[in-house]
């Protein structure tokens, strides 16, 4: 598993969080995880690890954690957010609103932010017995 955690102010999560609710009502997408930054990532971290641990072949999973500042212009953010799974996912119409609503507030912000900014993996060796 490996994960990048931002741990986002509310206005930017607020931004992305209604306009998903718009377009992707049904969506599983977790805008609250921008919140809580790499504290986010130790159920998704655990299950992994438990699931590895379950699997015959491989060593005891470890974790690792990366963090460091995150200094984000806005068309960085923007050009970030079309990797993210669910928005390649929607029709182009309703991914359009996403970006659009977090560009402006950032534009609010002056036109960047910085955050704390985590990467959280779980590896294992694989031929290992457990």
């Amino acid at each position: 598993m490996f994960r990048n955690a931002p741990r986002l102010p509310d206005d930017l999560t607020a931004a992305p969080a209604g306009a998903y609710r718009r377009v992707a009502p049904d969506s599983p997408i977790d805008v609250g995880a921008m919140r809580r930054g790499a504290d986010g990532c130790r159920a998704p971290a655990t299950k992994a690890a438990d699931a590895i641990r379950g699997t015959d072949g491989f060593g005891e999973p470890e974790q690792w954690r990366f963090d460091r500042e995150w200094t984000c212009t806005r068309d960085a953010r923007l050009d970030q957010m079309r990797t993210h799974g669910i928005l390649t996912r929607l029709p182009a119409d309703q991914v359009a609103e996403v970006p659009a609503e977090v560009g402006a507030a950032i534009d609010a912000r002056g036109g960047g932010f910085t955050a704390p900014y985590a990467t959280v993996v779980v590896t294992s060796v694989r031929g290992v017995d457990g």
